[in-house]
């Protein structure tokens, strides 16, 4: 099964836009989230499309499990 933390940003021009970290720690905590979030707002180092981050707007962690079929090429 693979993790992703999505982590969701209401930007300056009222959208939603998300960035996504891949394998995130088990034990990452709301608190730990929040500040990296603020973090990013603060520095001001992305601009996306749909302008800059402004607020933070949710986070989640999403499971996704893959289960490959075994196919026989002839």
């Amino acid at each position: 099964m693979t993790q992703v933390l999505e982590l969701q940003f209401e930007t300056s021009t009222g959208k939603t836009s998300t960035i996504t970290i891949d394998t995130p720690k088990q034990d990452v905590t709301a608190e730990e989230i929040k500040q990296v979030m603020q973090t990013i707002i603060t520095a001001n180092v992305f601009e996306v499309q749909a302008g800059t981050f402004v607020a933070m707007k949710g986070a989640r962690i999403v499971d996704r499990q893959v289960s490959p079929f075994e196919l026989e090429v002839v």
